[in-house]
């Protein structure tokens, strides 16, 4: 992953096309800022793409809430099977331990962008699927640990 980092002001970006694509529960998740990438201790966030008809599988996560901020597109997320209408400029909030769902309801690509905090005592405990993956042999997306 490439990064840019100036030391005296401790800022660091990365670009979205620097950081993987992460596809095990569908679409195109890119984690672009977390512990790995750029050293963060409190989260980790990136982008989403989503294709007409893609979703994320059902999944939850024991020790963060996640925040999803609309771009582009039409979602639908489910939070506990009850579903909520998602279009740009629209921000969500998952509380921690409550099972979600993401799909492209929409007529054209969805982006959206999203931030998981606090992070899980280690990567492997941060995401509990609920439902079969649609790449399951794909990666759990690796954000690192905190230092």
């Amino acid at each position: 992953m490439t990064a840019t980092q100036d030391n005296t002001t401790r800022l660091t970006k990365v670009h979205v096309s620097a950081a993987a694509a992460n596809t095990r529960r569908g679409g195109d998740i890119r984690v672009t800022l977390s512990p790995k990438t750029v050293g963060s201790t409190s989260g980790f966030g990136g982008r989403l793409y989503l294709g007409v008809g893609e979703y994320v599988t059902e999944h939850y996560h024991p020790y963060s809430e996640e925040f999803l901020h609309m771009v582009t597109g039409r979602l639908e997320m489910a939070l506990n099977g009850v579903p909520v209408g998602l279009g740009p400029g629209d921000s969500l909030w998952v509380p921690i331990g409550v099972r979600h769902r993401l799909v492209n309801v929409g007529d054209e690509p969805a982006e959206c962008v999203f931030h998981l905090s606090p992070l899980a005592p280690r990567p492997e405990l941060g995401h509990v699927d609920t439902e079969a993956p649609p790449n399951p042999g794909g990666a759990q997306p690796d954000v690192g640990s905190a230092r």
